[in-house]
């Protein structure tokens, strides 16, 4: 996330994604799938904020899941509103690949 959100590089983060993967959050409207679905997630993502950084509050870890509690911060990069947000997200692993990405938060701070 943090080559992501630093240097723009979305192959690093796509790359984690199984070819089958299903990425949402609350603007997604129906889920982005597999690793072309990731990589247009994380360029979307990228794209909305002239700059970001993330840091990790809480993770819980088990077998095949993996919780992370996190807070992002920046500008956005249509207005240069500076914002801060919280929120989950939920991974789902198939080896050592994501096959499901499902974050949630509120979207009200990055209106």
């Amino acid at each position: 996330l943090h080559a992501l959100e630093q240097q723009d590089d979305v192959e690093q983060i796509a790359g984690l994604f199984a070819d089958n993967a299903e990425l949402t959050n609350p603007h997604v409207h129906e889920p982005m799938r597999g690793t072309e679905g990731a990589r247009r997630f994380w360029s979307e993502y990228r794209d909305a904020f002239g700059d970001i950084r993330s840091s990790f509050k809480a993770t819980i870890e088990s077998e095949n899941t993996s919780a992370l509690e996190w807070v992002s911060e920046g500008t956005m990069r249509a207005t240069g509103k500076p914002f801060r947000y919280g929120g989950v997200t939920i991974l789902e692993w198939s080896g050592d690949r994501v096959s499901r990405f499902a974050t949630y938060f509120d979207t009200q701070p990055l209106r």
